[in-house]
């Protein structure tokens, strides 16, 4: 089965995007409501809502707004009203997306209130959804397709098919040009060494062990008690057979495949910038979180293995579900996408599998919703660092 092509929406940064969404993104968490009202008058139109955006400083300031800026420059997105509480941190916002040309207003409530705050906003929304409903799918090379990828609700047919199904497209597609990511920084401890071999050059495999050690040096070691027990591996993972942290890491591996080496390591939502190829970024191994980070990095499709039964999406990045365990398609079957079950069955081969997932995959680029669209699912959550100021 070969696939050389889909059908997209070309950016006026000449990226492709899969979806043509306009979004109304709030600054801060004060301002859900002004945006959720929007949405609300204008259909067609989609709020984003989330927790955070005040008194942060930093580096996790600089992620926040890495983030919002990221989300609403994303390919798939049309164009974007913004809202905060006020208009200078608002502005930062507009002018990052606006960098890349698509059409983008802010709103400040300060001074004017939510209720004149909606109504402009309102206003300004509707012009960008008859915009948009205007633009037409042109076909598009794999070469400009970017496909991000992590896993959930791990189990023991999560490493020995599912995951490799993901790594099996993986290799397919990245000799034909695509830009692709992994990420789950924390639920690679156990296979680092053998991570960080697959770096391009040792000195990018260096680098992703830098990354892995910060994190443990951050995060884990002063924090642990007598393991992750619970938090890696989960309830959910151990229910599916997962014993230990390394056991689950050398699954989780299986995502990139057997022949492709990551070019890079990049700071959570950052933009690859090394041209195309895989590429490492690091993320929580939460699943809402992680999707978030890569749709702010510009990826525009999302792969999503699963054993026990992860239900997530995003509002904006369409996440295809496969699960290699049988009784997850029986028991969790509307949220499942590809069924890969037969590998364990010898039904079916991880080549099959592959081509399966790249098959969907271009379905799903060419406009079939997923199962966690159909179903509503538009999970949107912020990576926070730091405690608040």
């Amino acid at each position: 089965m070969a696939h050389s092509s889909f059908w997209g929406y070309r950016r006026e940064n000449n990226r492709v995007g899969v979806r043509n969404h306009v979004i109304i993104l709030p600054l801060d968490d004060l301002s859900n409501a002004a945006c959720e009202a929007v949405a609300n008058n204008i259909q067609g139109c989609m709020a984003l809502p989330h927790h955070y955006g005040r008194l942060q400083f930093g580096e996790d300031l600089e992620l926040h707004f890495r983030t919002l800026i990221g989300t609403g420059s994303n390919p798939n997105v049309a164009a974007v009203v913004v809202i905060g509480i006020e208009p200078v941190w608002t502005k930062r916002i507009v002018d990052g997306i606006a960098a890349t040309g698509k059409p983008v207003e802010g709103f400040a409530i300060e001074q004017n209130g939510d209720i004149n705050t909606i109504a402009a906003a309102s206003r300004k929304a509707k012009e960008f959804v008859q915009w948009a409903s205007e633009k037409t799918r042109e076909e598009c090379g794999l070469g400009e397709l970017w496909v991000s990828t992590k896993c959930g609700e791990s189990d023991t047919t999560s490493g020995l098919a599912s995951n490799p199904t993901v790594g099996n497209f993986i290799d397919k597609v990245d000799v034909q040009g695509a830009t692709t990511c992994f990420g789950e920084t924390s639920e690679l401890t156990g296979a680092e060494l053998e991570c960080a071999k697959r770096g391009v050059t040792p000195e990018i495999g260096k680098k992703f062990l830098a990354t892995w050690q910060a994190y443990m040096d951050d995060v884990i070691e002063p924090h642990k008690t007598s393991d992750l027990s619970d938090s890696q591996p989960t309830k959910g993972n151990i229910e599916g057979g997962l014993t230990t942290i390394e056991e689950k890491a050398f699954g989780n591996f299986e995502k990139i495949g057997k022949k492709t080496n990551f070019v890079d390591v990049l700071q959570p939502a950052e933009q690859p910038s090394s041209g195309p190829g895989l590429y490492f970024m690091d993320t929580s191994s939460a699943a809402a979180e992680c999707v978030t980070l890569q749709a702010a990095a510009g990826f525009v499709v999302h792969l999503f293995p699963t054993g026990q039964g992860n239900i997530i999406g995003n509002p904006i990045e369409p996440v295809i579900k496969l699960t290699a365990n049988p009784r997850t398609v029986r028991t969790m079957g509307e949220h499942v996408d590809v069924d890969v079950s037969g590998i364990l069955r010898r039904e079916m081969n991880l080549d099959e599998a592959g081509d399966a997932l790249l098959d969907m995959t271009i379905r799903t680029c060419n406009g079939r919703l997923t199962a966690a669209e159909a179903l509503g699912h538009r999970e949107f959550v912020m990576t926070k660092l730091y405690r608040s100021a």
